[in-house]
C-alpha cells in the first residue's frame, strides 16, 4: 500500500528524518512508534503532503505520491483542527465536500455514522460546547468518512474515557477487517499489541527497528519462564538446568521466575521439578511491546 524509501528532512539545524525507510503491506496496521522528537509527525506530514522530503520519495500502491493520492488518504492528527464555531454536522459536510463526495452521498454518510457512534443528536451542536472526547469522536467521523484506503491515526485515543476509546478501537478493526489500511501513531503500547500487525520504530530521526509485532516479540525472547509450584524445592538441585532469577513465595503457591540453560527445554525444567514439587503451570515470559521499546531506545542512546 504505501513504500517510503530513504526519506531525508531537514529543518535549518535540525534533521528530522535520515534515511528512513519502511514498507506498509495492503490490510494491516502499521504501528509508527518512536519517543517524542523522533520525526514521527515529519513523516507523517510527508506522507499527507502536508511538507515535501529533501531526498528520497512514498510511494502509494505504486504511484509516486501526487496530489490526485488525497481522496485515498484520511488523515486525524494529534493537534485536533476543528472550526470551534461551526455546526457539526455543517463542519463534516463541508470537510467530506473537499474529498470529492457530493451532498446527498456525504450526509447519507454522515447520517450513518452519527449513528454508529451515539451521535444522532450533534449535528446542530457547536465543537466549542463538546468535549475533548467528543470532539474527537467528530474527527474521527471526519477522517474516515470519504472510505479512504489508507487512514493515519496520530495518537487516536487521546482524550477518550475508556468507554469511547473502546468504540474507536473496535471501529478500526471493523474498518481494517473491510480491507482499510492503518498507520497508527501512539505512545500506548497496549493498543499497539492489540491493533498492530506491524511496527517501525524511530528514534534520533532514524528507523531503529521494524518488523512483525510477533516476530519483534519472538526475537527478544530471552528463554525466561514463569513456574508456580507448591512444596519445598532445594535450588541447588537445578544447576545446569536452569538459573532462578526471582521468587516470590505466597500462601496457595510460589511463584519462580528462572532462565532455561542454553542446550535445555521446559521439558526437563519439568522433568525436574516433577520429582519434588507439585507443578501448577509453566509459562514463557514474552516481553511487551513496551519492554522492548523502552530496551531498544536506551540501547540506541548509549551506542550513539
Amino acid at each position: 500500500m504505501l513504500s517510503v524509501q530513504n526519506i531525508v528532512k531537514q529543518y535549518v539545524a535540525h534533521r528530522a528524518l535520515d534515511d528512513v525507510s519502511l514498507e506498509v503491506q495492503k490490510g494491516k496496521i502499521f504501528g509508527l512508534l518512536g519517543p517524542n522528537g523522533a520525526g514521527k509527525t515529519s513523516l507523517i506530514r510527508i506522507i499527507t503532503q502536508i511538507t515535501a522530503p529533501d531526498s528520497g520519495q512514498v510511494l502509494l500502491k505504486g504511484e509516486r505520491l501526487n496530489t490526485s493520492h488525497i481522496g485515498n488518504i484520511g488523515y486525524l492528527p494529534e493537534e485536533r483542527g476543528l472550526y470551534k464555531k461551526m455546526q457539526i454536522g455543517e463542519q463534516i459536510l463541508y470537510l467530506s465536500k473537499l474529498k470529492g463526495l457530493n451532498t446527498a452521498e456525504a450526509t447519507r454518510r454522515i447520517r450513518f455514522w452519527f449513528e454508529k457512534l451515539d451521535m444522532v443528536n450533534w449535528w446542530d451542536k457547536k465543537v466549542e460546547d463538546l468535549s475533548k472526547g467528543m470532539q474527537q469522536k467528530v474527527q474521527f467521523v471526519a477522517t474516515v468518512l470519504h472510505s479512504p484506503e489508507l487512514v493515519i491515526l496520530d495518537e487516536p485515543f487521546s482524550g477518550f474515557d475508556p468507554v469511547n476509546a473502546d468504540l474507536i478501537k473496535n471501529e478500526i478493526l471493523e474498518l481494517n477487517e473491510q480491507g482499510t489500511t492503518f498507520i497508527f501513531s501512539t505512545h500506548r503500547m497496549e493498543s499497539v499489541e492489540e491493533l498492530c500487525d506491524d511496527i517501525a520504530l524511530i528514534h534520533r530521526s532514524k528507523k531503529v527497528l521494524d518488523g512483525s509485532v510477533e516476530a519483534i516479540r519472538d526475537r527478544y525472547k530471552s528463554n525466561t519462564y514463569a513456574v508456580s509450584y507448591s512444596g519445598a524445592f532445594d535450588q541447588a538441585l537445578a544447576s545446569g538446568i536452569f538459573e532462578v532469577l526471582q521468587t516470590e513465595p505466597a500462601r496457595s503457591a510460589t511463584t519462580m521466575n528462572i532462565k532455561i540453560s542454553e542446550g535445555r527445554t521446559a521439558n526437563d525444567v519439568l522433568a525436574l521439578l516433577l520429582n519434588h514439587v507439585q507443578v501448577y503451570s509453566l509459562n514463557e515470559v514474552v516481553p511487551s511491546m513496551n519492554e522492548i521499546f523502552i530496551e531498544h531506545v536506551r540501547k540506541t542512546d548509549q551506542e550513539s
